[in-house]
């Protein structure tokens, strides 16, 4: 058997000093090249961006201003977002279109405002604002999304890391702290294709969830729907409606829905919606109104204009996916070519969304992030994808393929194997 495709645990020291010295003169050879890629991030690429070009120019003069209403967007009103665009989000994702809001351009930012709403004014239901309950948790599945723990963090809301399975959460755990802990105020969700691992929840997970009858009487779940119509295949992903099950348990006032088109148009310049019951609509909408007197309506009446119905948007995504599948095709081909029968890394092939979720041999994560950095290769920082940095295992990793072009990926994904081959020997040794 080859050396290069021995299992790492049947070598000798020998074999693995040699796997360390071959690696590293691989290393030594790219960095003198001066390669540098940027994977840390869940970017749209260019020919992304430009299959929605026809944004830019859809409003064209006064009369594509006004809305079906005869509304003038150019002007003040309309707080919580145009008919229309609300049916147009209510269509796409199965929700009431009057329990929708459509706010700003991006939904981390409306849940950063919910987040910080709940912290000053408290939720429908609560007794009092969460700053005035002394300490405060949240429950993360992880591995998660960074974001969601970082604004955790900012606030100073205390993380209770449980595991994610491939299901989603492992709701045993999720039971046992929110059911028995009053300060337990939310949990997070990202259910379809999740951040970073690209699962998504079972219809018994999303029921479990909904089914639940917290401590706290202002528990919420965040239910960060970011990846909702980003399949990579030709097939639809089936993620059950959370609102469908909260309404045969009494529990739709747990609830803030989040979506957005951040990663279907433009981020940045896209639309964000929230979706909740209508007694947290009641509490939210008059401190929105304190923040705003209507956000832009130009933008909303662009994208309806653009894909006039959800058809559209779906469309949309099928030539968006046709250029980002074959980068997550390639990556995992790479893995499979170099990793393959080493016993010292696994990886998820997700059917959708933005990420894959890397995992190699325990305690070695750290090590591979520095050693791609010090070759160019730059990743999302190991322990990131869970609360406060800490991965117990030091093992995962998240992989973002959709920006670089496919020849800077054919580049990058052997370097990375390069470093995670050698970083895993030379854990091996030190054992």
């Amino acid at each position: 058997m080859a050396i290069e495709k021995k299992p790492f645990a049947e070598m000798n020291t020998e074999e693995l000093l040699a796997v360390c010295s071959a690696e590293q003169a691989r290393l030594d050879r790219w960095s003198d090249m001066n390669f540098t890629l940027d994977l840390t991030r869940g970017k749209p690429n260019q020919a992304q961006l430009d299959l929605s070009s026809g944004l830019l120019s859809i409003i064209a003069d006064r009369g594509d201003c006004f809305s079906e209403s005869g509304l003038d967007c150019r002007n003040y009103g309309i707080l919580d977002g145009l008919p229309e665009t609300k049916r147009l989000f209510s269509e796409l994702l199965g929700l009431p279109a009057n329990r929708i809001l459509v706010l700003g351009n991006s939904s981390l930012n409306v849940i950063y405002d919910t987040l910080v709403r709940a912290m000053l004014f408290g939720v429908a239901g609560g007794h009092e604002p969460w700053c005035r309950q002394g300490r405060i948790k949240f429950i993360c599945p992880s591995p998660g999304y960074d974001r969601h723990f970082t604004m955790c963090r900012t606030l100073g809301i205390e993380m209770v890391p449980v595991k994610l399975n491939a299901d989603g959460p492992d709701m045993d755990a999720v039971y046992d702290l929110a059911c028995s802990d009053p300060s337990v105020k939310g949990l997070w969700c990202v259910p379809k294709f999740s951040n970073p691992e690209g699962l998504t929840y079972s219809d018994e997970v999303v029921e479990a969830i909904a089914a639940m009858h917290p401590a706290a009487p202002d528990f919420r779940i965040f239910w960060d729907n970011a990846y909702s119509v980003h399949e990579l295949y030709d097939e639809e992903v089936h993620l059950a409606n959370i609102f469908d099950y909260a309404a045969e348990n009494g529990t739709e006032d747990n609830i803030f829905y989040f979506a957005s088109t951040s990663k279907i148009t433009f981020p940045g310049s896209g639309l964000a919606i929230m979706a909740a019951s209508e007694r947290n609509l009641e509490q939210i909408r008059p401190i929105i109104a304190t923040q705003t007197i209507g956000y832009d309506k130009i933008n909303q009446m662009r994208h309806v204009k653009f894909f006039k119905n959800a058809d559209g948007i779906r469309a949309h995504m099928k030539r968006q996916a046709d250029i980002i599948r074959p980068k997550f095709e390639l990556v995992e081909k790479q893995f499979h070519k170099h990793l393959d029968g080493l016993g010292i890394a696994h990886w998820t092939e997700p059917r959708g969304g933005y990420f894959i979720s890397l995992y190699v041999k325990e305690g070695c994560a750290r090590r591979v992030y520095q050693l791609a950095r010090s070759v160019g290769v730059t990743l999302t920082t190991a322990g990131s994808t869970y609360p406060y940095g800490r991965d117990p295992h030091d093992s995962n990793l998240r992989i973002a393929p959709t920006f670089p072009e496919p020849e800077e990926l054919e580049q990058a994904i052997p370097i990375l194997c390069s470093c995670i081959k050698l970083a895993c020997a030379e854990k091996m040794l030190r054992a």
